[in-house]
């Protein structure tokens, strides 16, 4: 058989000729070995060939959690194909759009994607999961060389102006952000990975599915998060390691069996996506657990920073220092390096670091200063020991649950509203999610401002964990000279209980 150069569709055969028998995936207590996941993936791409994919065609999937997302992947890249991860939680609408832009020819998706997808206007060919591997034709064994700088994927990103950016991760910058990662942590091939965070993101999926594939340890897989089932697959399944947001480990240490599971094979568990409370990593230190945080956005692939397992103890709270494969800085608006303890912007350069947006050429000038540095529009502090603390960001966007929210999409979609003349949002901290939505609103004559009703017109257009579970109806919005919005004053009005609607979905 033929593989390629390191790219991703080559992984799955030279896994099965090192290990075949080992466990690759464990699936509701299935497992499947890495030699009958290279079958698997053979058989799936040839579906797809038959379906017409080809080199450099974009591939979508919809759907929770599950081997068929791997298998996907995989045979999409063996086919010398894009991968187009699609947020699950996402509207009809929603998708339209990302399968529009992406120029997708092929739809995977899962049983509990089916309504949405009937409402999809786009034309795309379609295969349930049930239907996508079986054996009715000759599987697809040879691998199609591609450069590493060839397009490996497509990730949308909530974009602050209303419409998400289609991120490129070539197969350059997943190569080398799984080396980073196997840098900063000491991944075995005896690794049990468990994949609890929804595979679309890029840190579950860069961070721990591939790093755990390419040292030929087992991934266990969560079809959506449930923390009392992930404790029981800890303690059965000997987990040794996991990524997760920080409402995801706070919803664990919150669990009544939270003193009483076997935690013993857990080496270490990882975060990023937002700052982690410092409280929430002491309390697993006190189970004898290390927390290492890090810091990176889906256009770095997503590594920029890291805090190894043995710095931890000693910088509760920091995202590290770069990683190895990358250069990080934090610099003031004219782009001169900060001082120590001086907020500024973190910038990445390295082989990890997004070619640019998918056919979005503004969007990529923008996104990049003249010497090439991506601008992360995040800032940061650096102490004295070159540790980076994430402090605030220079966007809108805040982080739900782990979900990326970009206020203009949602005050967008506000403004569609016959009730609404003005509309502004922001993130406000939230006990359980980290933050959630505040959506302060200004009634357009003769109407009254409804939040059920609001919220149920929202509804039918974003993702759930997109609704703001705030409205306050003001008489009118704080601007600067300019007549923008000044937002700031708006964070910073106490909360008021009564105006609390129902909480938004989780990770």
């Amino acid at each position: 058989m033929t593989v390629s150069n390191g790219a991703l569709g080559g992984w799955p055969a030279r896994r099965a000729a090192i290990s075949p028998g080992r466990t690759a995936l464990v699936w509701q207590g299935e497992r499947v070995t890495y030699g009958e996941l290279h079958a698997r993936v053979g058989r799936v791409a040839g579906r797809l060939r038959e379906a017409g994919v080809g080199v450099g065609d974009r591939v979508a999937y919809l759907g929770g959690n599950h081997p068929a997302f791997v298998e996907t992947m995989f045979a999409a890249h063996r086919l010398g194909a894009v991968f187009v991860p699609l947020n699950f939680r996402l509207t009809a609408p929603e998708i339209d759009y990302m399968l529009g832009h992406s120029g997708a020819s092929v739809l995977v998706f899962g049983p509990s994607c089916a309504g949405v997808v009937r409402e999809l206007s786009t034309a795309v060919a379609l295969f349930e999961l049930s239907d996508l591997a079986v054996d009715n034709g000759p599987p697809v064994d040879e691998c199609v060389a591609v450069a590493l700088d060839d397009a490996a994927f497509i990730l949308y990103t909530s974009g602050t102006t209303g419409r998400p950016k289609g991120a490129v991760l070539t197969h350059g910058n997943v190569v080398w952000n799984c080396f980073n990662l196997l840098v900063g942590v000491d991944v075995g091939s005896d690794e049990v990975g468990l994949i609890g965070a929804p595979l679309f993101h890029v840190a579950a999926l860069n961070q721990c599915l591939l790093p755990t594939f390419l040292k030929g340890g087992a991934s266990v897989i969560m079809p959506r998060w449930d923390v009392e089932e992930a404790l029981e697959l800890i303690a059965s399944q000997r987990v040794t390691w996991m990524f997760g947001v920080s409402a995801m480990f706070a919803a664990l240490a919150r669990s009544p069996r939270w003193a009483s599971t076997d935690l013993s094979s857990v080496r270490s568990v990882m975060s990023g996506g937002a700052a982690v409370p410092p409280a929430l990593i002491t309390a697993y230190q006190g189970r004898g657990l290390t927390f290492c945080q890090g810091y990176g956005l889906t256009e770095t692939a997503p590594g920029a920073t890291f805090l190894e397992a043995r710095e931890s103890p000693a910088h509760v709270g920091s995202a590290g220092v770069p990683v190895f494969f990358a250069d990080v800085r934090c610099v003031r608006a004219e782009l001169s390096d900060t001082e120590a303890g001086e907020p500024g912007e973190v910038l990445v350069r390295g082989a990890n670091v997004t070619p640019g947006y998918w056919n979005d050429p503004e969007a990529t000038a923008a996104a990049f200063t003249d010497d090439g540095w991506f601008r992360s529009g995040d800032v940061a502090v650096v102490d004295d020991g070159g540790h980076f603390h994430i402090v605030d960001r220079l966007k809108d966007m805040y982080v739900s649950g782990g979900e990326n929210v970009y206020p203009a999409e949602v005050e967008a979609a506000l403004f569609e509203h016959p009730a609404v003349a003005e509309a502004a949002v922001v993130g406000v901290p939230d006990e359980k999610w980290g933050e959630v939505g505040r959506a302060f609103l200004v009634a357009a004559s003769g109407h009254e401002v409804d939040p059920v009703e609001l919220r149920e017109f929202l509804g039918e257009r974003l993702a759930r964990y997109k609704l703001p579970v705030y409205f306050d109806v003001v008489d009118d919005l704080p601007r600067t000279g300019s007549n923008k919005v000044r937002k700031a004053p708006l964070r910073s009005r106490p909360l008021n209980p009564e105006t609390r609607n129902e909480t938004p979905a989780g990770p």
